[in-house]
């Protein structure tokens, strides 16, 4: 979801590896163990939990978390929660990166220190404030002054045990004086509208004497401030909870006599200090946050016509595509947009088959083939990434989730054998286990993608031409990508690929012999030895030939619809009671969600028989709903002919995922509506437009179509723009290859050590192609600096967009008055 910035596109996205936590405080009890695992916030809304890892101080936890956040957000929070069964889970630690501290910490493993949790740390949301200072004459003809402090409104404060009834107080204070106010409180809301005004006199009574005498002298407006505290009324025994503030100096009004601004709200200063940063232990994390601007289509024409022909340059090696492989640090950071990118206008094909020839050309041993992280092995597994996840569902998830159901024994390592256990019995189960993911992949050649059909075919005929004496090669060549890099990852970890939601590996799975050639594989363990002999007959490997042969085939069929539903997407979300019956109660109930090819579904709990089912050609749009309508947060709207059914998702990422999946899989439905209600039909009209009817047509129009393609959901300028910010930072390696090129060509002596690390097989032709790059990467890099210059002079800090308090902004403001006269 792109925020629109004066025709700028804005994507925020984040990659995050949870590694570990070690040296947590041991539990108060014998044991002293604890049941741990870890969530992922967008300042306090959980946007991913992991796995409990039971019974440790330490616990491992390696798991992977990627979302596009589709809001603003200030810190980027971990808990590390202790789970109690009986009561609520209770929270060890934290640690809380501020957005604009996230590239400190790129890409790389980091341990941070555990910090303790309290109210004055859960501070978040921003607060719209007024001051106005008048003179008054009182009635014995003193001048005073007197201060009007309005109270507009408060925006994304946070949710606090599933509710937020919000309410401020408003203090004058001063080194001898302390008058607080409060407003009323607004139940259910984290976007509370006070809009209430409050009068404090500045001047004050400096002594006062039985005879009622009163002198006057005015106060020191420096020394005084206004403190605004937030607050959520509870009905607990503990109080209302502390919710943020902030400080306000009257020496702002010495220019003016009025002031008005939005405020982040600010934690306490008297927060608990009493833990040491150790104490509590730490976490290992990696962070990749990216944050891309993109700017019109047209603005990328120079650079991706140059990337897109990169599949006709000859040699390949001279590419564009392939010149951002050579520079950048790792192949993978190249491969993901350039795959995207190529795959959205369909030339990732000849592209990855012009540079796997090229690497097939340059191996010496057919043993090695695409046995390297080369730019086309890591090219070839984001294609498949991308266009053979349902592929992958299809063949494997039927046959994983039957297993893990069944969860018989499998160790067939005498040692660990437990008591009880027979090896003959394990032996067998396994057996049957492998033979059916066995049969399921070599069964499943009808269903792979045409594009990675393609790709298969090209890998096989570069193998056989190069190797030609070798008759195995053409199926090693496939097979290592097919096997090892596509079902293997996935069959080691389904809960990644979204398989299963389990989070163990059975051990059994981690025996990939059928998938080596016969009779090569070898193995430590002389019981896996006998093991592997049941496979080692000659129907599995004529099995294991034909599957390759029809995954590698030339002259595929167009993909047609198959017939068999695919499982897009299934979780539990809270759903609004549509009124079918006509006395039915309309309330919130949990619900088990399925959508798949064909239909949208609801179940009482997973497994269940349906309660409800949308035809996908039903949906007539999916949009959010605002949240003033049932004062709920995360809504959205499935709109069907007769009704609309409102849903409420766990969180702001998950809503997000479900309405995009939901409008891409309808996009191509013929009656899809362009206007709708953003709003619910209540108490006999529409919120929104106050239309009496509930068949009334839409006030707003819906928003911009989707592709229709589920798999490939591809923004060509956004990937256009990720492959520009990686040729810019690696501007000097690019720089230093068009000296390589000069070097190549005018001198023909052994070749300088700093310029060996380049494949350049043709240097005039690749030095032209640098020439294109930076030359498209100066033009882009100019337009991003005027954008900046631009945005500099148009923004007032202060306002709604960027509160006072928003470091990122500051930084921001720091950054550029360095570079320009112009002031805010």
């Amino acid at each position: 979801m792109a925020v629109e910035d004066e025709g700028l596109r804005v994507f925020q996205s984040v990659k995050i590896k949870i590694g570990e936590a070690k040296n947590l405080p041991s539990y108060p009890g014998p044991s002293k163990m604890r049941d741990c695992y870890c969530t992922v916030n967008l300042d306090q809304e959980e946007v991913f939990r992991t796995k409990i890892v039971e019974k440790s101080l330490c616990p491992f936890y390696g798991e992977d978390f990627y979302c596009e956040i589709p809001r603003s957000f200030r810190h980027l929070s971990f808990y590390i929660f202790d789970r109690d069964v009986f009561r609520r889970d209770s929270i060890i630690g934290k640690v809380a990166i501020q957005k604009e501290d996230l590239q400190k910490y790129h890409n790389r493993d980091t341990w941070f220190q555990l910090q303790h949790v309290d109210a004055d740390s859960e501070v978040q949301g921003k607060v719209h404030l007024e001051l106005r200072l008048s003179e008054v004459i009182t009635d014995t003809g003193v001048v005073c002054h007197k201060l009007a402090t309005r109270i507009v409104e408060c925006q994304g404060l946070p949710i606090v045990n599933g509710q937020c009834d919000p309410y401020a107080t408003v203090t004058l204070a001063g080194p001898f004086r302390s008058e607080a106010k409060k407003t009323k409180v607004k139940r259910k809301t984290n976007n509370p509208q006070f809009d209430e005004v409050f009068y404090f006199e500045v001047t004050r009574p400096c002594s006062y004497s039985k005879k009622s005498h009163f002198d006057f002298e005015e106060e020191d407006v420096d020394k005084l401030e206004i403190r605004v505290d937030l607050w959520n009324a509870s009905n607990l025994k503990f109080g209302d909870e502390f919710l943020g503030e902030l400080r306000i100096p009257l020496k702002v009004l010495r220019q003016s006599s009025s002031y008005e601004a939005w405020y982040f709200l600010q934690p306490r200063d008297n927060g608990s200090k009493n833990l040491k940063p150790d104490d509590l232990g730490s976490l290992r994390l990696n962070v990749v946050y990216t944050e891309d601007h993109v700017f019109s289509s047209d603005y990328y024409s120079p650079l991706r016509d140059l990337l897109l022909k990169s599949a006709d340059v000859e040699p390949v090696s001279a590419s564009a595509a392939h010149i951002l492989g050579e520079v950048c640090r790792e192949k993978q950071e190249a491969a993901v947009p350039l795959v995207r990118l190529l795959l959205h206008y369909g030339r990732v094909v000849p592209f990855i088959s012009a540079i796997a020839s090229a690497e097939v050309k340059r191996t010496q041993d057919p043993n090695t083939i695409f046995r390297g992280n080369s730019l086309a092995s890591k090219c070839i597994d984001e294609t498949m990434k991308l266009a053979g996840m349902h592929y992958l569902h299809v063949t494997l998830k039927p046959a994983i989730e039957e297993i893990c159901q069944s969860h018989k024994p499998c160790e067939i390592d005498p040692v660990k054998l437990k008591d009880g256990e027979n090896l003959e019995n394990n032996m067998e189960n396994l057996r049957q286990y492998v033979d059916r993911v066995f049969h399921a992949i070599t069964e499943s050649g009808v269903s792979c993608p045409t594009v990675m059909c393609d790709i298969f075919f090209s890998l096989r005929e570069a193998a056989a031409k190069r190797f030609q004496g070798d008759p195995d090669v053409r199926y090693t060549a496939v097979s290592s990508f097919i096997f090892l890099r596509f079902f293997a990852p996935a069959i080691l970890s389904p809960n990644l690929f979204q398989l299963t939601p389990h989070h163990t590996v059975s051990d059994w799975l981690r025996d990939r012999g059928f998938l080596s050639r016969p009779g090569t594989a070898s193995f430590k363990e002389s019981y896996m030895a006998t093991f592997y002999e049941f496979f080692n007959e000659q129907k599995y490997a004529d099995a294991v030939k034909n599957f390759l042969d029809l995954i590698s085939s030339s002259g595929r069929r167009d993909p047609k619809s198959v017939e068999q539903p695919i499982l897009l997407k299934e979780g539990l979300m809270i759903k609004r009671a549509q009124g079918r019956k006509r006395f039915g109660m309309k309330n919130f109930k949990k619900r088990w969600f399925r959508l798949t090819n064909h239909e949208f579904t609801y179940h009482k709990s997973k497994g269940d028989q349906p309660l409800y089912s949308i035809p996908i050609e039903n949906i007539l749009a999916v949009e959010k709903l605002e949240e003033e309508s049932f004062k709920m947060k995360n809504m959205f709207q499935v709109i069907q002919p007769e009704r609309a059914l409102y849903i409420q998702a766990n969180n702001c990422v998950e809503a997000k995922d479900w309405i995009d999946i939901l409008t891409k899989v309808s996009q191509c439905n013929q009656k899809r509506l362009t206007v709708y209600h953003p709003s619910a039909y209540l108490s006999g009209h529409w919120l929104c437009c106050r239309a009496p009817s509930d068949s009334a047509p839409g006030c707003s129009p819906c928003t911009g179509g989707l592709p229709a393609n589920i798999q490939l959901d591809i923004d060509g300028d956004r990937e256009t723009e990720r492959i520009y910010s990686l040729f810019n930072s690696y501007m000097s390696k690019l720089e230093k290859m068009q000296e390589a090129c000069g070097s190549k060509s005018v001198y023909d002596g052994p070749e300088q050590e700093e310029y060996s690390t380049f494949v350049i097989d043709d240097p005039q032709e690749t030095y032209k192609t640098l020439k294109q790059v930076i030359a498209g990467v100066g033009a882009l890099e100019q337009e991003h600096a005027q954008y900046k210059r631009d945005k500099f002079k148009k923004t007032k800090y202060g306002s709604q967009e960027h509160p006072i308090g928003d470091k990122s902004f500051q930084n921001y403001i720091r950054q550029q008055s360095e570079t320009s006269t112009h002031s805010i």
